[in-house]
């Protein structure tokens, strides 16, 4: 029998975006049990009379079905568990809207505080990359698109930015509002995906990366450019529903501080979907201060110069002595900060010991000697196929998310593969050299 007390909406906590109209007055459905929220669709939004979104997971079969699993996982009877029910189908934003919002930036807020950061080719960049758009909702505002793994635009989050500080318009009102709403469709159906989703089917190779805002994750693509830097839109929005699209990927979670124990528990119920390592290092590292702030990645990153900061984690660029190393006000450079929070140095020394006890002393290198050898020139270039998990890549690309991916993890065993493909490279260029 289905307990009818299992599910209840959480009154007396903070509100959440209501998929319908977009206003922060919606109350979500939580499991009283585990004591997590359900599916972003489930809950009830204060606007009794402009609104009246509710939907109540006993009412459409999710509590049933949930019910139904549980016996079957509890009794092994795999072959009874249902796909949850979607009573009706995804709606989708039309494409056209998106390339019409691509203007006018020299009105846009958010813009206009990027070239405060960037040069005009970066941020044209990103502007491509991430298809941000201007809205006319507010002057100056801009429109963040959610576009999935197939290129179908869900919706798009508009927001108002101070052009000098970067910081949300929030007085006398929170600037935030989205396109679906805009377009006054009773029958639309709303579900949301990552920001920057389409990012993982244009470079499949790259390691992923979620951050919360979609500022943030805009920011940390220029400093940071070998992860895919997608958003979820807020802390409470890294849901199953969403990471189907990152199943099978290495995901690196850089939650805002103070967002950490949350999204730890979350990466734990996400393990089905992909490989989630969860920084800790703003965490570990914050000040009091930084921590009352709730400062993210961004808030580090643009302490540095951006060419400084990316040149310092090329390890093909050269140096001159003489020149300046960038620093912040705290007086950090740039490679103190990779250090720090994204690279945590550790002792590879055991993950070599397990991969030499395996018997393939011979074949097996040092990850640092493995490293110099692939940064070395390229004996030749181009894409090559080799093997099913490289169906005909860049060379080049394949070794620096190989050697991205093994540096940021801090040598984790879980990331063998990583080491045993980059020996696999080694030996097929080895054999093309004789």
């Amino acid at each position: 029998m289905v307990n009818e007390y299992q599910y209840k909406l959480k009154t007396g906590s903070k509100k959440h975006l209501c998929p319908k109209c977009g206003k922060k007055r919606f109350v979500r459905y939580i499991n009283s049990i585990t004591g997590d929220y359900l599916p972003e669709r489930y809950g009830r939004c204060d606007r009794e009379i402009n609104c009246a979104y509710h939907l109540n997971p006993y009412k459409d079969g999710y509590a049933k079905m949930n019910h139904e699993q549980e016996q079957n996982n509890k009794f092994g009877n795999w072959n009874l568990m249902k796909p949850v029910p979607n009573s009706k189908p995804i709606s989708f934003i039309p494409v056209e809207l998106l390339k019409h919002s691509r203007t006018k930036y020299y009105q846009n807020n958010f813009i206009k505080w990027l070239t405060t950061l960037f040069d005009s080719d970066t941020i044209i960049e990103v502007i491509n990359s991430y298809y941000i758009g201007t809205a006319t909702l507010w002057s100056g505002a801009t429109i963040f698109w959610q576009i999935d793994g197939q290129g179908n635009v869900r919706t798009g989050k508009i927001m108002l930015y101070n052009p000098d500080t970067g910081k949300r318009v929030k007085v006398p009102y929170d600037h935030i509002s989205w396109v679906h709403k805009s377009l006054k469709q009773p029958e639309f159906t709303l579900s949301q995906c990552f920001f920057g989703e389409h990012l993982i089917r244009v470079n499949p190779v790259k390691p992923i990366a979620i951050v919360e805002s979609e500022k943030t994750a805009i920011i940390a693509s220029v400093y940071l450019p070998q992860f895919n830097w997608l958003a979820t839109g807020g802390i409470g929005n890294l849901s199953i529903d969403k990471c189907k699209a990152l199943k099978g990927k290495n995901v690196f979670l850089f939650p805002d501080l103070n967002g950490y124990d949350k999204w730890n528990r979350k990466a734990k119920e996400l393990a089905n979907h992909g490989h989630f390592i969860i920084s800790d290092l703003l965490e570990a590292n914050a000040s009091e201060i930084e921590r009352m702030q709730g400062l993210d990645i961004a808030d580090y990153l643009v302490q540095f110069d951006w060419r400084s900061f990316r040149a310092q984690g090329d390890t093909n660029q050269q140096f001159s002595k003489s020149d300046p190393t960038p620093i912040n006000e705290k007086g950090e450079n740039c490679a103190l900060l990779r250090t720090k929070y994204f690279a945590k140095p550790t002792d590879c020394s055991l993950l070599e010991k397990k991969m030499s006890n395996k018997g393939e002393t011979n074949a097996i290198w040092s990850i640092g000697k493995l490293e110099k050898y692939h940064l070395n020139p390229p004996i030749f270039s181009g894409p090559t196929t080799l093997d099913s998990y490289y169906p005909s890549l860049d060379l080049s690309l394949v070794v620096d998310s190989e050697i991205d991916t093994m540096e940021v993890s801090g040598c984790n065993k879980y990331y063998m593969p990583n080491f045993e493909r980059l020996n696999q490279l080694k030996s097929l260029l080895t054999l093309n050299r004789n």
